[in-house]
């Protein structure tokens, strides 16, 4: 196990490295730099145009800025952002407690949802349980996620109104601006953007949970937990869902990059303040600092979410 690991460690560190250089060559490649606003302006001179590519490290060659880059890096100095001027660390640090918020509460709901009606939907196979189960799954997972958020925003914080007039529920953000921190308030704005996540994955873990636990009952050993007299809950819980658990773990392994790189999609529409949301951000204002902070976290985290499956 030991070799295994030192092994596994060692190629996620060649790999991690290879996706560096890819990435960092891809984004300052891109057409459309951040001097391009800049090249064509009356009011910036050539000696201006000079400096400013000099304060941001944009007049040496790719290969010594990604040389210079990694030094700073595993030194922890992730540079500053072009657009804010604040460290890049600290950009992170204030959007991923949001997203651990938004996306971990979204794990939750759809594992708490999706095992029991796979479970379920795989004990009672071809019911009208399991039909209406699956129909749904089959829906979940073919609604466009961007289109639901938005069906969602307009259906309960348009067209429907409380008691007082104001929307049902919230349609953006993640507090109501003016008002004191509310326990209540915070999860009346985690509700629509955890129902758009949680309604397509619960499509998909739902299906996972059945495939997999109809493979397992129908072992040997499970029919020998019946044969010896177990009642019918034990032989489900502790015989066949342990076993059927385990494909569901390696999927919940590989969910991790995701609850630390947020959605794009529903931070987005939904203006919740988090990774996602930074990171288009970023990305529409060529802020090259954040977005390869961003990409080698969210490689970084892909590669060590297989190494845990594998594992575990």
């Amino acid at each position: 196990m030991t070799q295994y690991l030192i092994r596994r460690l060692l190629q996620s560190a060649l790999m991690l490295t290879i996706m560096s250089i890819i990435l960092f060559a891809l984004i300052t490649s891109v057409p459309g730099g951040l001097m391009t606003a800049y090249e064509n302006n009356p009011d910036i001179t050539k000696e201006d145009y000079t400096r400013l590519q000099a304060k941001y490290g944009l007049d040496t060659p790719v290969h010594i800025r990604y040389v210079k880059w990694v030094g700073n890096m595993l030194r922890g100095d992730w540079g500053n952002s072009f657009v804010s001027n604040r460290p890049v660390t600290q950009e992170i640090g204030e959007r991923l407690p949001n997203t651990l918020l938004l996306m971990g509460t979204a794990l939750i709901v759809t594992l708490l949802i999706a095992i029991p009606l796979g479970i379920l939907s795989a004990l009672k196979q071809y019911s009208l349980f399991d039909h209406i189960a699956t129909t749904l799954a089959f829906a979940g997972q073919s609604l466009p996620v961007f289109w639901f958020g938005l069906l969602l925003i307009i259906l309960f914080a348009v067209v429907l109104k409380g008691p007082d007039g104001r929307p049902l529920l919230p349609g953006a953000g993640m507090a109501t601006p003016g008002e004191p921190f509310s326990l209540i308030d915070r999860i009346r704005h985690l509700i629509l953007p955890v129902t758009m996540l949680s309604v397509v994955s619960v499509a998909g873990y739902m299906r996972y949970m059945r495939s997999s636990m109809l493979e397992v009952i129908g072992q040997e050993y499970v029919r020998t937990a019946r044969a010896k007299g177990l009642r019918e809950r034990m032989v489900i819980l502790q015989h066949a869902l342990r076993n059927a658990l385990i494909p569901l773990v390696t999927l919940i392994a590989l969910e991790i990059p995701l609850l630390f790189g947020g959605a794009v999609f529903t931070e987005t529409i939904f203006a919740w303040p988090g990774m996602g949301r930074l990171y288009i951000d970023s990305a529409f204002k060529t802020d090259y600092p954040v977005l390869m902070a961003l990409l080698m976290i969210n490689s970084a985290l892909i590669i060590f979410g297989n190494l845990l499956a594998d594992i575990v």
